[in-house]
């Protein structure tokens, strides 16, 4: 990473590719596109962006870690989960629903964000109920009543590697 940084301006090689960037970041760590739901360079997950876009990076569609806890169908969903919008129709009543897209730099309507834990190379997942939005009101009353309104605990993460090229 430190070598292809010291290069400079590298042109991409994925003209008119919204995922160009990254892709030409592959190339040049010679990483073969897969398209699979599974890092890419050994433990982490290869991604690239342009400096001047508004468009979000997926960074996993997996469970986070502690993975023996398993996090979201155990604490994540009956504690912050909500009702599956087809709840009743193509789902049982009681089925739970937990879609978020969740960025680092604000919290979402519902109060969780990501931050990057450098020191313990972990990007993490947070919850803080006073950053709930007031048209979640009644979700928030069932999870103060399910599981309390503290931080998630435990608190899940993803490994992650230090090195951010700018």
């Amino acid at each position: 990473m430190r070598d292809i940084r010291a290069r400079g301006w590298v042109e991409t090689n994925r003209r008119g590719n919204d995922g160009g960037v990254g892709n030409t970041l592959e190339d040049l760590l010679s990483i073969e596109e897969n398209n699979l739901p599974l890092p890419n360079a050994g433990e982490w997950e290869v991604k690239g962006q342009r400096a001047d876009t508004s468009s979000l990076t997926t960074l996993f569609h997996m469970e986070p870690s502690p993975r023996a806890v398993r996090f979201v169908p155990r604490l994540l969903l009956p504690g912050y989960g909500w009702p599956h919008s087809k709840a009743g129709a193509e789902y049982p009543h009681d089925e739970m629903s937990f879609r978020q897209t969740i960025t680092a730099n604000s919290q979402t309507d519902r109060g969780f964000m990501v931050a990057v834990n450098y020191q313990e190379e972990k990007i993490e997942v947070s919850f803080d109920h006073t950053c709930v939005d007031h048209s979640q009101c009644g979700w928030l009353d069932t999870v103060r009543s399910r599981i309390g309104l503290a931080e998630l605990e435990p608190q899940p993460y993803w490994g992650a590697t230090t090195y951010f090229i700018r």
